[in-house]
């Protein structure tokens, strides 16, 4: 259909199971086009999301526009990509399982690599390829928390992303007719660059069959009636929300609030690993002292500055500003380092911190 809606009979063929088994096959010709049309609402619905996702992790300025989403086959497709590219596969191995996977040029793969390891003329080695398989990791983490929102799909998880440089005659396209959405993507202030996003027929179908599905209501409690009569006033009494059907008054209880504490509980815990990969600046320092302005100026080549800090006395060492442990200086081959002797306890980085 041209508006991309599927029609009654094509969604009861989906919901009853025609086009998404839970084996990952397809059966019939693969996808279709009213499949297309509801797989693009979706993705475009995700597409400011992605931008501050990606935007944050690199530290760069990333925008996802569109995309446009069409079915297609692996013949037609080949001829719209470059004799080589930057595939990376991440199937879907529950929830909607199946083939799954983006591609990108080599340009692109190599722009994704240098932001988010802040180095230009970056080669893709296997380094680059798996901070290019962690951005588009990334993106997959926020469309599925997007799509179990939209469909109540609790159950669905991607493989580990596999990234590769190869001919496009050797990219792991499905067969049959597949769907693909074709992102601009505005990497810094470079030109707008292609960014495709390959389902497979059993993901493709699946998604679309669920994305259509009729999502249950809320259901409504409490002692409010609607429908005939004269309208109640919420702050009167009558069918007031949590009274009664006689619109008395609720019973009202204080609220209890548990202590606040500086521990860390389980959740917490468990969320720091959403960290783990983020650059934090360290620096060492030596010591510090204090001048006046016509001193700093008088100041030459030659000229020695006495610190605070004694001879042989541990020096800071400083994450973000922030002062975290003490060491002493070595030097390792030629260049110098420091070996930490002391961290700074929990309460004393408290402390400094308000």
């Amino acid at each position: 259909m041209s508006d991309g809606a599927l029609s009654q009979a094509e969604i009861d063929a989906l919901l009853s199971g025609s086009g998404g088994s839970q084996a990952g096959g397809s059966t019939g010709a693969g996808t279709s086009n009213g499949e297309a049309g509801v797989i693009e609402n979706f993705l475009k619905s995700t597409s400011a999301s992605q931008s501050s996702g990606i935007s944050m992790m690199t530290g760069g300025t990333v925008n996802f526009s569109g995309p446009s989403v069409s079915q297609t086959n692996r013949d037609a497709f080949l001829t719209l990509i470059p004799d080589t590219i930057t595939s990376v596969k991440i199937d879907f191995i529950s929830g909607f399982p199946g083939e799954h996977l983006f591609l990108m040029t080599e340009d692109t793969a190599k722009t994704i690599a240098s932001l988010m390891n802040k180095e230009d003329d970056i080669t893709l080695d296997e380094m680059a390829m798996s901070v290019v398989a962690e951005t588009v990791s990334q993106m997959v983490g926020t469309e599925i928390t997007a799509l179990s929102g939209k469909t109540g799909n609790k159950a669905i998880a991607p493989a580990s992303p596999e990234a590769v440089n190869i001919p496009k005659a050797a990219a792991a396209l499905p067969s049959g007719n597949f769907i693909v959405a074709a992102y601009d993507v505005s990497i810094g202030d470079k030109a707008p660059q292609k960014i495709w996003e390959i389902f497979g027929p059993a993901v493709a179908q699946a998604m679309a069959a669920s994305l259509n599905a009729p999502q249950s209501a809320p259901s409504m409690s409490g002692g409010a009636q609607f429908g005939g009569g004269a309208p109640h006033n919420a702050m009167n009494g009558g069918g007031m929300m949590g009274g009664n059907a006689y619109g008395q008054p609720p019973s009202i209880q204080p609220v209890q609030f548990p202590n606040l504490n500086t521990q860390s509980g389980p959740r917490e815990q468990g969320n720091i690993g959403l960290l783990m990969d983020v650059f934090m600046e360290m620096t060492v320092e030596l010591g510090r002292t204090k001048k006046l302005i016509k001193e700093i100026l008088t100041m030459g080549e030659g000229t020695i500055i006495e610190l605070d800090k004694l001879a042989g006395e541990p020096v800071d060492i400083l994450v973000n500003h922030k002062l975290i442990a003490k060491g002493e200086v070595v030097v390792i081959d030629e260049n110098f380092g420091v070996r930490v002797t002391e961290i700074v306890s929990p309460q004393e980085r408290l402390s400094d911190m308000g």
